[in-house]
């Protein structure tokens, strides 16, 4: 829970799955262990088979995010020792522990339906908007007097304080009560620590949580796009960013200059007429536009958003009407309905402590203030002329075509556009936490310094030049001398994109593993 001390603290469950080899003669044993219906039993019949003393032969895996739980083993994670990183980590590591983040997979996970299960207060007047067919703001909500609004008020407090508590600083305590509870029992104060970590993308932000708050880290960590930009505001960050998405949406059309008339054609047709979407929400010009969200990930993206694209339209007449199929794609393609942790705690990620907080939607102040400096090319109502009419200003028409949106949170996304995020609730908790002034911190320059200067723990990382996702010239800025990732050893490449490690985790793993433990000679 989140204060142990607290009896009325809500309760929060953090699953985990172990990976290891299981020897033939041992397969009866297991097979009897998945039978246990008892999860403590299971749990406790475990740790005796296991019987650990230490955590060396263990490493640790921390997921990309926030929001998303572990991959699968077999189902979502290959396991061959040339398939992906979790068979090269079984040639190092007895097991791999595979954690569902807190608030992600099976940890208490946080969608719309478990919230309005845990705090109906905070829905109470989201039928009043349904009924008057409005939205009420913000504003009028604070200035409401009523019962019911004095209900909300206290519930938006309590999940927005419940909510504070699925970062990175309660992740790595979860996974210390993971090891702990696998370990032997000991009176033995000798630290027991992780005998290794990977973590990518926001797993890797988890990883400089861990060198900065807990005492006995991982002995070997290894961040895979995953330097945090630590020190750097949130809004600084996304003016880069943007820039970053930019450059990735001309590469996209570069490849596929068709595309250029077929994005303009669906931005104009939704911004006449939106779609309604099969299980709800609506296919908007600006929702479609966050479709870029996969501009960065695999090489494969590139041919994946454009067969979308081609299935967009039912014949190629006047009428633009779209396909099933298409729609269907669309909804499917997005994770913020399933996940809406995603899109609640994304930018908190940014926020470390007061200072860098409140983070106040500071990828969509990024994005008006770029294209208020007309004409804009970040402008989509003006790439894809949609104010082209007599009383239009020629003068504004941008050339080039009309760019997606990158990894980027909206406000707009509780109004209507996503199901799963909308209706007053959501939107009351979404604006409370980008608007939170008082984050904790999650990192300490000087602790990571002094962890990794004493070779108690040794960190490798990956850091990808055209990283759409995380700001590559930060990372870089993070591992000079002085430094707090000074004597992290990085790997520099433009091989691989953010899911380099989807994509070839093997040799990836192999080469992060030989530089941290002194194998491998990079830097040369």
């Amino acid at each position: 829970s989140p204060s142990s001390s607290s009896t009325t603290a809500p309760r929060i469950d953090v699953y985990f799955s172990i990976v290891e080899k299981v020897q033939p003669l041992d397969s009866t044993w297991w097979r009897s262990l998945q039978a246990m219906k008892n999860p403590k039993q299971r749990a406790q019949a475990y740790v005796q088979k296991a019987a650990m003393k230490n955590a060396d032969d263990m490493i640790l895996y921390l997921q990309g995010g926030p929001g998303f739980g572990a991959p699968t083993p077999v189902a979502g994670l290959g396991l061959s020792s040339e398939g992906s990183w979790a068979g090269k980590a079984l040639s190092k590591f007895t097991r791999v522990v595979l954690m569902d983040q807190r608030g992600t997979g099976r940890s208490s996970p946080v969608t719309k339906q478990s919230l309005e299960k845990r705090f109906p207060d905070l829905f109470l007047l989201d039928g009043k908007e349904e009924e008057e067919g409005e939205a009420m703001s913000i504003q009028s909500i604070q200035d409401l007097e009523t019962e019911d609004a004095s209900k909300v008020k206290d519930a938006l407090v309590q999940a927005t304080d419940f909510l504070a508590q699925f970062r990175a600083d309660n992740i790595v305590k979860d996974a210390e009560e993971i090891r702990d509870a696998l370990l032997l029992p000991t009176n033995d104060e000798h630290p027991r620590p992780y005998g290794g970590c990977l973590g990518q993308s926001f797993g890797g932000f988890c990883i400089l949580t861990y060198l900065s708050q807990v005492e006995h880290p991982p002995r070997v960590c290894l961040l895979t796009g995953g330097i945090a930009p630590m020190a750097t505001d949130a809004y600084v960050l996304y003016q880069s960013m943007w820039e970053r998405v930019k450059e990735r949406n001309l590469r996209y059309y570069d490849m596929y200059p068709g595309d250029i008339a077929v994005v303009q054609r669906i931005v104009k047709r939704l911004w006449r007429q939106p779609a309604p979407l099969p299980s709800g929400g609506i296919l908007t010009a600006r929702r479609f536009l966050q479709e870029g969200l996969a501009l960065g990930g695999s090489p494969s993206a590139f041919a994946s958003i454009h067969s979308m694209l081609s299935t967009a339209f039912l014949d190629d007449d006047d009428n633009d009407e779209f396909t099933k199929a298409f729609l269907k794609k669309m909804e499917y393609e997005s994770s913020f309905d399933d996940h809406p942790f995603y899109f609640l705690l994304h930018e908190s990620i940014y926020a470390d402590g007061p200072k860098f907080s409140p983070t106040r939607w500071a990828a969509h102040r990024a994005y008006e203030d770029i294209i208020h400096k007309t004409p804009s090319e970040f402008d989509y109502k003006l790439t894809s002329r949609l104010n082209n009419n007599n009383n239009s200003n020629d003068d504004d028409d941008v050339s080039g075509p009309t760019l997606f949106f990158g990894e980027m949170v909206f406000p707009w996304m509780a109004d209507g556009d996503y199901v799963e995020l909308s209706g007053l609730g959501m939107r009351l908790l979404a604006h409370g936490l980008a608007n939170k002034e008082d984050w904790g911190s999650l990192y300490d320059f000087d602790r990571i310094r002094a962890v990794l200067t004493t070779t108690r723990t040794r960190a490798a990382a990956a850091v990808y030049v055209e990283d759409m996702y995380v700001d590559f010239d930060v990372s870089l800025k993070l591992t000079q001398r002085g430094g707090p990732l000074e004597h992290c050893k990085v790997w520099i490449t433009n091989e691989y994109q953010h899911s380099g490690l989807r994509d070839n985790g093997a040799e990836i793993f192999t080469k992060l593993y030989g530089m941290a433990t002194g194998q491998i000679r990079t830097p040369s």
